[in-house]
């Protein structure tokens, strides 16, 4: 009998931001493992925290357990974004799990943009990533998640392991947006199938909100604005038959931006885009891309 203790990571990073005479702080900051931030910085100026999540390993193996809680209390705002992809790499053979449990709570007044880069899983992953965001009273949040299939560039496709994935948005304990993804690619088609992923490798979602129902005509143009932008992309592509999809919904208080190809790069550049549009109306603030995204 193999007695051999596998070793595993489980590391997990607390944040708490606060809202203070000197603008938003990073009030707490604990962490376990190799998980960690070093400072906050502000482009901006003091009333909005930009935090860079660093991860040194730079992905998970089997066993390992990520946990990120994020507090907002009244009236803070922060920017979140990472330094690189995070990799979620080949499982072992006993396929233990390698999980990510996000939290962002947002307290009354408070907004936060939650803009990692890419996740990029390993051919023989066997994952869970789940994201879980509760939002206070007029409390505001932009986020995405863009997940690579596989190693595209090496011609190793995601043809094996499991991911499953889910974001869920609470409004003062409400749930209001839940999405999941489930892929078990050597037990089903949905990533070959048209009405799955096509046969695409990156597969991202963008979500922003809660806009304000009052204000419907105003949500209205800006969808607008952001259907232009995702029907400009398709069409580059539909001419060199490329398959892009893009497209925008308004699901009640929250808009929600798809994107299904094969480059991570684009996916983004494609956020980023509409991030732009959306975060003048949202929190009424003019974009101001992370530092770190020029490196």
């Amino acid at each position: 009998m193999n007695t051999v203790k596998q070793a595993k990571w489980e590391a997990e990073l607390s944040l708490g931001l606060s809202k203070t005479l000197r603008g938003s702080v990073l009030k707490q900051c604990r962490h376990k493992g190799p998980l960690y931030v070093q400072k906050a910085f502000y482009p901006e100026g003091k009333n909005l925290a930009h935090i860079y999540l660093l991860h040194p390993p730079g992905g998970m193996v089997s066993g390992d357990d990520l946990k990120i809680n994020v507090d907002m209390e009244n009236d803070a705002q922060s920017l979140i974004t990472t330094p690189g992809a995070g990799r979620v790499y080949k499982a072992r053979a006993d396929r233990t799990l390698q999980t990510q449990h996000i939290q962002l709570r947002l307290g009354p007044d408070s907004t936060l943009e939650w803009l990692p880069l890419e996740n990029i899983i390993y051919p023989g992953a066997n994952t869970q990533l789940n994201t879980d965001i509760h939002l206070e009273k007029n409390a505001s949040v932009i986020a995405w998640e863009i997940s690579c299939l596989g190693l595209t560039a090496s011609n190793q496709p995601f043809t094996s392991g499991s991911l499953r994935q889910r974001l869920q948005v609470f409004k003062e304990g409400r749930l209001t947006l839940r999405e999941a993804l489930v892929l078990k690619p050597d037990e089903h088609n949905f990533m070959l199938s048209k009405a799955g992923l096509a046969n695409c490798s990156v597969n991202a979602l963008m979500i922003a909100g809660p806009f304000d129902v009052a204000e419907q005509e105003k949500s209205e143009i800006l969808v607008k604005d952001l259907q232009t932008i995702c029907g400009f992309l398709n069409s580059q592509y539909k001419e060199i038959e490329q398959t892009v999809l893009a497209a925008i919904s308004l699901n009640g208080e929250f808009i929600q931006i798809r994107y299904l190809g094969n480059c991570s790069e684009q996916a983004r550049l494609l956020f980023i885009e509409c991030w732009e549009k959306i975060r003048p109306q949202l929190i009424e603030r003019s974009a101001c891309e992370p530092r770190i995204w020029a490196t």
